[in-house]
């Protein structure tokens, strides 16, 4: 079980059109600058349990609502990863017209497809599930507030069926 520190229900910076954001609890990169240094900490927050994932599922469900955007922490934690695979296999099930985007400071092909401490059993199938990966980690000095949808300049905005599909990273700009 995972802990999660917020859940926006009407979140139009983490991606585009209004969004379902779950900020996650727990993160090893502590990143200087963080927007949110208390998620470090994986027992910050609440559990992340089914009540709360079935008041997820019905955040989601109005048209308006664009898709789920999961931030932190960090959502590629391996616990979190094997926590979050049960419910955005039910979002995609529920819900295929929506999109899942997902920060991670995890570099996508260096650190989720090849071995490293955020691999794991689950990452391929979080993976699939995915549609943009915004990846690397937050770094201070390249800052740039023009940027849509991140906070560096060396973040990516990974379409990720599509790399996956390409065998080589595809980015959304």
């Amino acid at each position: 079980m995972i802990n999660y520190a917020e859940i926006k229900p009407t979140d139009i910076a983490n991606g585009p059109g209004v969004r379902v954001s779950l900020f996650v609890s727990g993160c090893t990169h502590h990143c200087s600058g963080c927007f949110n240094p208390e998620t470090w900490d994986f027992s910050y927050g609440k559990e992340f349990g089914e009540e709360i994932q079935e008041m997820l599922m019905r955040l989601l469900s109005p048209s308006y609502i664009a898709g789920l955007s999961l931030l932190g922490g960090e959502p590629m934690e391996p616990g979190s990863q094997r926590a979050l695979l049960p419910f955005l296999q039910r979002v995609k099930e529920a819900y295929p017209e929506k999109t899942i985007w997902c920060y991670t400071g995890y570099l996508y092909d260096e650190e989720l497809l090849l071995p490293s401490r955020a691999r794991c059993e689950v990452t391929d199938e979080i993976l699939s599930l995915l549609d943009v990966l915004v990846d690397g980690e937050f770094v201070q000095e390249q800052k740039d507030i023009s940027l849509k949808f991140r906070g560096s300049k060396n973040q990516r905005l990974i379409l990720v069926k599509e790399s996956l599909r390409a065998g080589r990273v595809v980015c959304l700009e």
